[in-house]
């Protein structure tokens, strides 16, 4: 890999770890709605990627599909999420979409494993399990959001490498359209009385929306796809383990996430797991969600 290209990788995987903790404060702290960040995000990269809406890719039920999974659902689910969970545990528990993803593929696309990746899936799920239990033995609802946002990128993802290879500025414009005709009602009909919410943040709010909308989905990820292109899942994959890390710091030092010895050493089992998985050579896509925004 080029230097210029490791460069631009580590200034995404930065940008994601800097949304995965602005979108901890848009909903925990300023208590924006989640579906209305989510549905507004979802707006502005439509209106961006608008002139590159046609043609529909085909089929056209599975790019709708593949664009609710891996946009609004994915995200209204971390975002709901969010407002208990801390952006360093949602960095964790989201990096079980690289395990999630190969299992799904084996299902799905009738791909075969060796006892490598079946170590690194093993490894993964007992990181983010020590990650996620709390004491009593039990799960908060909080982090099975997050798990169940990790799913649906996951999914999406796998359905997304069933299709023809779609140009990523396209396919940002779908993810914004289907996910704005999803989350719009929703949040119509959900949060508008927490609509006053979005006022008494700010011009903070406004920032953190257009960083999340055009800085994250639309350039950071458009720029990722590109990568993907050039160079090898199996190379690219570990180099985003910048991400989850990233975010554990600036969790720490913005957002005082807690960093015992049960999260030190599940986030480093399940950042081992994702490593040995993401190594292997293999078909499966990588998921979006490692923002996993």
């Amino acid at each position: 890999m080029s230097l210029r290209d490791f460069l631009l990788l580590v200034a995404i995987c930065l940008a994601w770890a800097v949304n995965n903790v602005v979108s901890k404060v848009v909903v925990a702290e300023w208590h924006v709605p989640p579906l209305t960040y989510a549905a507004l995000r979802f707006a502005i990269v439509l209106v961006a990627t608008l002139p590159w809406l046609l043609p529909m890719p085909r089929p056209a039920w599975r790019i709708v599909l593949v664009g609710l999974l891996m946009g609004g659902g994915t995200f209204a689910l971390l975002f709901i999420g969010l407002q208990t969970v801390s952006p360093s545990e949602a960095a964790i528990v989201s990096q079980a979409g690289v395990p999630i993803t190969t299992l799904l593929s084996i299902v799905m696309l009738g791909e075969r494993i060796h006892w490598r990746r079946a170590l690194g899936i093993t490894l993964t799920l007992v990181g983010v399990l020590l990650v996620v239990w709390q004491p009593g033995f039990s799960i908060s609802a909080g982090m099975l959001l997050v798990l169940a946002a990790a799913f649906a990128g996951s999914l999406g993802a796998v359905l997304m490498k069933q299709m023809d290879e779609v140009a990523p500025l396209r396919f940002q414009a779908w993810v914004g359209m289907a996910s704005f005709v999803l989350l719009a009602p929703l949040a119509l009909a959900s949060e508008r009385a927490e609509w006053h919410r979005v006022v008494e943040a700010g011009w903070g709010f406004i920032a953190a929306l257009v960083f999340s909308a055009l800085v994250v989905s639309v350039m950071a990820h458009t720029a990722f796809y590109m990568l993907i292109k050039r160079y090898e899942a199996n190379l690219l994959s570990p180099l985003t383990l910048i991400t989850p890390l990233a975010t554990i710091g600036l969790g720490v030092m913005i957002t005082g996430d807690r960093l015992d010895t049960l999260m030190i050493v599940g986030s480093a089992i399940a950042l081992l797991g994702v490593l040995i998985v993401a190594v292997r050579r293999t078909g499966a896509p990588i998921p979006q969600a490692q923002e996993h925004s």
